[in-house]
């Protein structure tokens, strides 16, 4: 077992964090882990599925027994010990998905976006409604604005921004399905281009409707977009050049319009194996990335040399709580920026339920002992 100062990893923690990681004045590499609700179930022994709603009361509940443990183990309290109110809740408004007429469908496990087309006749006409559509009329609920005011005025608290949605290639790939998209890009490349650019003013004219809402113009809205673009390794580097790359480009030159520096201005989350298409992500300047386990940290900062790396550890090995895997992939990955610096340790995709407190603590260990920058 690794040794372990905690109030000096928490210090110097701090410091990692600042100039997006790049500081020169950090000691060490710096944490992106702070563990997730998922996780509470296997740590405390309690049933429950991670990804589907609960009660509000057993939420708080267990997120206060799960941080009274962390607070011994890790030195820090992590999850959220209050959750709002239904009478706090705005009105729901709708998602990207029910937009191209999708469905977002409870199961067993999690909520699931099931598709509306099958034949590119019928994606055409698809994107003919969609085109027609009024997104402002269409995403508000009926009573968005009687609500929008009476919590304004009772809470003081103001509507969500959309700054993050389902990635192009993920997006499509649910609506119209995995084999449908590839074949539809060989055969019917005009029309898979249509898709492209309706997929981006979507998104855009989503985002224009809540920065409203909220309360911001073009000029004072904060700026940056996040993509969760899973299904983007599908697509070979010709076919994502033609699908994937003009909707990031088209939305990250909308939403980036401000000089200011912003930590997540420009942001691609793809817990796939997609390499193959780090060089035209490059182009994009990202921020911030968090890509698969089987895309390592040397290949990443080759072509981003100035993005902050959310990685590279495998959820699996952090699920499996394997103390030497573990701390051999973070020591793999310190080493490997020590002489760029960019690290924010994190797994390589979701924090998922059986990661265990003590799995954090040997990362914490790892970083302190083989993450020194002096």
């Amino acid at each position: 077992m690794l040794s372990l100062d905690i109030e000096k990893f928490w210090c110097d923690d701090e410091t990692a964090h600042k100039d997006n990681c790049f500081s020169k004045d950090a000691h060490q590499a710096a944490l992106a882990i702070r563990m997730s609700d998922e996780c509470v179930f296997a740590e405390l022994d309690e049933p429950g599925k991670p990804w589907l709603p609960m009660d509000r009361e057993r939420r708080m509940s267990l997120n206060k027994r799960y941080n009274d443990k962390a607070e011994k183990i890790v030195g820090r309290r992590l999850l959220n010990e209050y959750y709002p109110t239904d009478d706090e809740i705005f009105p729901e408004i709708k998602k990207i998905g029910e937009i191209f007429e999708g469905r977002y469908v409870a199961n067993d496990i999690s909520i699931w976006l099931e598709g509306s087309v099958k034949t590119p006749a019928e994606l055409d006409k698809l994107l003919d409604r969609v085109e027609k559509t009024n997104i402002h009329e269409f995403i508000l609920p009926e009573n968005w604005y009687y609500e929008k005011l009476r919590i304004f005025e009772k809470y003081g608290t103001r509507p969500n921004q959309v700054r993050s949605v389902r990635g192009p290639v993920t997006l499509a790939t649910s609506i119209f399905g995995v084999e449908n998209l590839i074949f539809l890009i060989l055969d019917e490349p005009g029309l898979a281009s249509r898709f492209s650019a309706v997929i981006a003013d979507v998104i855009i004219e989503i985002m224009k409707v809540m920065d409203e809402e909220t309360g911001f113009t073009a000029e004072t809205s904060p700026h940056g977009f996040r993509f969760y673009d899973d299904d983007c390794n599908l697509l070979t580097p010709e076919m994502y050049a033609l699908f994937g790359y003009p909707v990031l480009k088209k939305v990250f030159e909308y939403s980036d319009r401000s000089p200011i520096y912003e930590r997540n201005k420009r942001y691609q989350h793809s817990d796939s194996a997609m390499a193959h298409l780090l060089p035209q992500l490059a182009d994009f300047n990202l921020t911030g990335c968090n890509f698969g386990p089987t895309v390592t940290v040397d290949e990443i900062r080759r072509h981003m040399p100035k993005t902050r790396i959310d990685g590279q550890l495998a959820p699996f090995t952090f699920m499996r709580n394997n103390e030497e895997q573990i701390i051999a992939e973070v020591k793999r990955d310190c080493e490997a920026v020590k002489s760029t610096r960019g690290l924010n340790v994190m797994t390589a995709g979701s924090i998922n339920n059986g990661s265990l407190l003590t799995s954090m603590r040997t990362v914490m260990a790892a970083i302190q002992n083989f993450g020194r920058y002096d």
